[in-house]
């Protein structure tokens, strides 16, 4: 950033002014935890400068300080020049009222599941008190784990991920929440590591993204860990291996739930034979299905 900016910038009204018109000249794309200029400058300013996140009406004409001042506006060009992801440079996400850390080294949380977990997969569970097994594949910072665990309070939760860099954000998620008894972290490509044990529950949001749209992905996703996100040519890969896979680790009357983004065509394609029950979220009708243990392969 020049010195002209920074010496036109007194406030935090100045410098939250400044952010929206560098966003929106940058033409950063939003879908990282907000959906527009305005919310995402005001979050990174007021999480940066230490304030409460909610309330920025009260410190709008707030002074700053040199230092404050060169901080967010070395934070601005991260997000707007690099295309760094908003809860990367805050080390924070939310989802469906639950805070994690977050950093580069596992996918930001975002996934329709937790829409579902908070109603405690009804009407698909009956007693969540019932449940005692649940297995979360592919956790990455281990938000589906936790939500899981505090919905199903009887439950012990087993979480995986291949890769050992999202499970240290895991455990760190996993020990602020004070879970580490209840949720089990696993090093696995999906069930290989894994105890015999069987789920009253399975639930996945796995990498899905087909090849062709990977290319086309906005620079913001380019700082996420691709193994997360990249599911293959039709984005297939990991669902199919779940599919086949799964049956065994669910309990007779255990379910599956699995996250694929705008894929519901390639997934009823790659099994013609398999009746998909596709559940009703805040993304629509085509996101995420749900399996029996007798439909499974």
């Amino acid at each position: 950033m020049n010195k002209e900016a920074q010496a036109g910038l007194k406030t935090i009204r100045d410098v939250l002014r400044f952010a929206i018109t560098h966003f929106n000249t940058e033409k950063i794309y939003f879908g990282h935890g907000s959906d527009n200029a305005f919310d995402e400058a005001a979050y990174l300013i007021l999480s940066t400068l230490h304030l409460p996140v909610d309330q920025l009406d009260p410190f709008m004409d707030a002074q700053l300080l040199e230092s404050e001042i060169n901080t967010l506006l070395h934070i601005i060009e991260r997000r707007s020049r690099l295309r760094v992801p908003m809860p990367y440079i805050t080390h924070e996400a939310w989802l469906q009222g639950y805070h994690f850390y977050i950093d580069e080294r596992a996918i930001v949380p975002r996934s329709f599941i937790a829409e579902l977990l908070k109603e405690q997969l009804a009407p698909w569970i009956k007693d969540p008190l019932s449940v005692k097994n649940v297995l979360d594949m592919c956790t990455g910072s281990g938000c589906l784990a936790i939500i899981a665990a505090d919905m199903f309070p009887n439950a012990e939760v087993d979480a995986v991920d291949i890769s050992a860099d999202a499970l240290e954000v895991a455990r760190r998620n996993v020990a602020d929440y004070g879970l580490k008894k209840r949720v089990n972290l696993f090093q696995s490509d999906l069930f290989e590591a894994l105890p015999e044990k069987r789920y009253d529950v399975i639930i996945s949001n796995p990498p899905y993204v087909k090849d062709i749209a990977m290319s086309k992905l906005p620079d913001e996703y380019k700082h996420e860990p691709q193994i997360a996100l990249a599911g293959g040519k039709d984005g297939m890969n990991v669902v199919r291996l779940l599919i086949r896979k799964a049956r065994p680790y669910l309990t007779p009357e255990g379910i599956m739930i699995t996250e694929i983004g705008h894929e519901r065509n390639y997934a009823e394609e790659a099994f013609p034979e398999t009746q998909f029950t596709w559940l009703t979220t805040s993304g629509g009708d085509d996101s995420v299905f749900l399996l029996r243990q007798d439909q499974l392969a």
